[in-house]
């Protein structure tokens, strides 16, 4: 089962927010069709935006991610909801690439190292929060780590790993964590979190060998004063309906419609987010032609 867990460590001056995503990544492998390197970048981003969605504190809130960088990958967008209910997209998603020399995933050269990496939290006040800053190596977990310093000036360590099976593209684990130092953390506390890195960077591999992420953390963290505080699932499920399409033909005008009604006289829009497909015929164009005139 998918979970987020919230925990603290160092007496508490250090707050810890770590996923297992196996289920969440191979959702999305299969509603897209990802390729073996666009289901790790997909994947990474997917965690990162449900640990961000772990925070929201009200069913309206949602927060939004894209990367566009200078890769194959085109503009990759994931959207939390509250609840940690995640769903994603990445333009190019069957692009595969050659192995890295060192014979891990090039996901960099998926996303590119140069581009912008914005976040969209909406908290249902009059105007969300952008935040961005610049990639710096496509890697998405440096990007994301990158993000909290410069946009929101919170110094963290970020994690992000999926793994798949080596002879087909198969998930076997998926698994995150969003490590943050509190105010006034000492600094002996982030030299003591810091020197984990080489345990931290092995959660993925550990989790695709049987290990939950209690153990693990457990393991990693156990000396220096570590606690659960919070425990939640995620998952990716996707929240498209008619009327949010049918929003979506009121947005683009009178003219518009008049057009596709006199041109093929039905409409097909698809989601991009689950690939689900939603027609609308004559009448129901004439319908939404009438709604748009009358506003």
């Amino acid at each position: 089962m998918d979970k987020i867990l919230h925990c603290l460590c160092c007496n508490d001056n250090i707050r810890l927010i770590a996923i297992t995503a196996k289920e969440m990544v191979a959702k999305a492998q299969a509603t897209h069709d990802l390729s073996r390197v666009a289901t790790a970048a997909l994947g990474r981003q997917l965690m990162m935006t449900a640990m961000l969605a772990s925070k929201l504190k009200h069913e309206t809130d949602c927060v939004t991610t894209v990367i566009a960088g200078n890769g194959v990958a085109g503009n990759m967008v994931c959207t939390g909801r509250y609840g940690a209910l995640v769903k994603g997209y990445t333009p190019n998603p069957q692009i595969e690439l050659e192995l890295r020399n060192d014979g891990k995933l090039d996901v960099s050269g998926y996303v590119g190292n140069h581009g912008k990496l914005t976040v969209i939290t909406d908290l249902s006040l009059k105007e969300p929060y952008v935040g961005t800053c610049n990639l710096i190596s496509g890697e998405i977990a440096e990007d994301f780590a990158q993000y909290f310093m410069v946009s929101e000036q919170q110094p963290s360590l970020v994690y992000l790993g999926v793994n798949l099976m080596a002879d087909t593209k198969s998930v076997n684990a998926g698994g995150g964590i969003w490590i943050t130092a509190l105010p006034d953390c000492p600094d002996s506390d982030i030299d003591n979190v810091v020197a984990k890195i080489p345990q931290i960077s092995s959660l993925a591999k550990r989790l695709s060998t049987g290990d939950n992420l209690e153990t693990v953390l457990k393991d990693i963290f156990s000396d220096l004063d570590f606690r659960i505080t919070e425990e939640q699932q995620t998952q990716y499920l996707c929240d498209c309906n008619v009327d949010r399409l049918e929003r979506a033909l009121l947005s683009i005008g009178e003219t518009e419609l008049t057009q596709i009604i006199e041109d093929s006289g039905e409409a097909e829009l698809t989601c991009q987010f689950c690939n689900k497909k939603y027609m609308f015929d004559k009448e129901d164009l004439i319908r939404l032609r009438r709604e748009a005139t009358s506003k």
